[in-house]
């Protein structure tokens, strides 16, 4: 039985939908166009400009800084992901004092502006003597951030798991931890996978912000070019590293809403009854 929570849309409704996607599209067209005319008056499309895109120098630096914002991005994902599992286990633990520890974890570093928290891990040290390079001041600020936020995204995955798997965990004699490494995690995080590439998402855009401190990422290098080719090339350069995200977000958006149709595809085949034939 299928249970509707909302009106079905009628032929008025589904016109007027139509029509305002449209529409909606319409100005968008419209403002695109005037920019690409404001753009080609100020001569910002012309041939020889965008051309500077060919430079070997040029790419050559781009593809440093991609390199070492893809640095950044792994080695964090690497940090976010065992923290994230460690703080999970934790918020569910049975001990008090290891939940009120996971849980003040959480909310200190989910609470606090990833700007804010870099700018203390790379100058902060320093006031003991301690020289963090940019590289790690980067890592482990967004290795904290994230691992709060992953840590709260896998323990709603355990947490949404029936009981009985605990409980048939334990009725073959695995531990609490045992049940949690073998049973509860694995699954857990096979249900929110889609959830855990989207994150991955956000922590690839949040390696710009080593442009603060001096990590020279991609956005750095766009910077390093432009000051050195001048500021009539900054729009070539910069549309070039905002494609960079943007395709590389879009594949990675793609690839969550593709995990999240076949993990349903085959929860919902397991689901199904067998019907066996008379």
């Amino acid at each position: 039985m299928t249970t509707v929570l909302y009106d079905v849309a009628g032929p008025v409704a589904r016109r007027r939908t139509a029509y305002g996607t449209v529409a909606g599209v319409l100005f968008l067209a419209g403002i695109l166009a005037v920019v690409l005319f404001k753009l080609g008056t100020n001569g910002q499309l012309s041939p020889q400009l965008w051309g500077v895109l060919a430079k070997h120098d040029l790419q050559t630096l781009l593809v440093k800084g991609l390199v070492a914002t893809l640095q950044v991005a792994l080695t964090s994902l690497v940090f976010s992901l065992a923290g994230g599992v460690v703080l999970a286990v934790g918020r569910l633990s049975h001990r008090r004092s290891v939940r009120s520890i996971s849980r003040a974890w959480v909310e200190v570093f989910r609470g606090l502006p990833l700007l804010l928290l870099i700018f203390f891990v790379f100058l902060g040290p320093s006031s003991f003597g301690i020289h963090v390079s940019t590289f790690w001041a980067l890592v482990i600020s967004i290795s904290l951030f994230n691992s709060a936020v992953i840590g709260e995204i896998i323990r709603a995955g355990i947490q949404s798991l029936p009981k009985g798997q605990a409980e048939a965990g334990y009725a073959i004699g695995l531990s609490r931890i045992a049940t949690l490494r073998l049973i509860l995690i694995p699954q857990g995080i096979r249900i929110v996978l889609p959830s855990l590439v989207a994150q991955l998402v956000t922590l690839l855009k949040e390696t710009s912000l080593g442009f603060i401190i001096g990590y020279e990422e991609l956005l750095r290098s766009g910077r390093i070019a432009v000051e050195y080719l001048g500021g009539k090339y900054a729009i070539p350069v910069y549309t070039a590293i905002a494609l960079f995200y943007l395709i590389t977000n879009l594949a990675l958006s793609w690839a969550a809403r593709r995990i999240e149709r076949r993990t349903k595809t085959k929860t919902a085949a397991k689901a199904a009854p067998e019907v066996k034939p008379e």
